[in-house]
């Protein structure tokens, strides 16, 4: 064979590796960002906003959260300890009632405390914190970001004295954190079934399904919009 032919050969196998190395990349771009956005659902949506509507600078702010925390394991709780937390969110929500302000800073500071008790970062670095949870548990974050959100608030408005943050927003930010703390707290099986639209009528009107306790250690909200005062 020719030196010329070999030549010609090479050039045609390394342009037909090519144009399969395009096709291949072509191909897998838009489902990585597909299962990006079944992934992270909503956080898809913010991150997308965040950058101004360019998808593609989401994306990679988005696969990178995955490529730092994809492989965290989640730690177990012993049932004393999760039994303990269940108290704590019951407490703050009984304390809705007469401190609003109060309770979604202990909302706030449980979930920090029981995501790190579950293999997450420390909740003193709170983006650090909510990225890896965004990973893990993305379709619930947003409760923990309004509850923040709202805790910070109060925080600078006691320094600065001015502003106050609307009881329906705190009350409305800690409904929306229950989601992640049944996600963190309870056993899988137990997770969809404590977050039902009835669930969730009844926490309006401060009232259990059945007048008792719900069986997994979650008393029914001891507030409503009309008994809850403002902090």
């Amino acid at each position: 064979m020719s030196t010329g032919l070999i030549i010609a050969l090479i050039v045609i196998v390394a342009a037909v590796l090519i144009v399969a190395a395009v096709l291949t990349r072509r191909g897998r771009g838009p489902q990585h960002g597909r299962g990006l956005k079944r992934r992270f659902g909503p956080e898809y949506d913010r991150a997308v906003a965040r950058h101004d509507g360019d998808e593609k600078a989401a994306e990679r702010e988005l696969a990178e959260r995955v490529e730092r925390h994809g492989s965290l394991r989640e730690q177990p709780l012993e049932p004393a300890e999760r039994q303990r937390y269940e108290d704590r969110w019951t407490a703050a929500q009984e304390r809705f009632v007469d401190s609003p302000r109060e309770a979604v800073a202990e909302a706030d500071r449980l979930l920090a405390e029981l995501a790190k008790a579950r293999g997450f970062p420390d909740g003193g670095q709170y983006e650090e914190q909510f990225n890896a949870l965004s990973v893990h548990h993305a379709h619930h974050v947003r409760g923990y970001r309004r509850v923040h959100a709202v805790a910070g608030a109060g925080t600078n408005a006691r320094q600065d004295g001015d502003g106050r943050t609307d009881t329906e927003e705190m009350r409305a930010a800690m409904v929306e954190a229950r989601a992640l703390f049944e996600d963190l707290v309870g056993p899988p099986r137990s997770r969809e079934e404590s977050r039902t639209s009835t669930d969730e009528s009844h926490l309006r009107a401060g009232q259990p399904r059945d007048g008792r306790n719900d069986g997994r250690g979650h008393l029914p909200w001891a507030f409503n919009r009309r008994h809850a005062k403002g902090s």
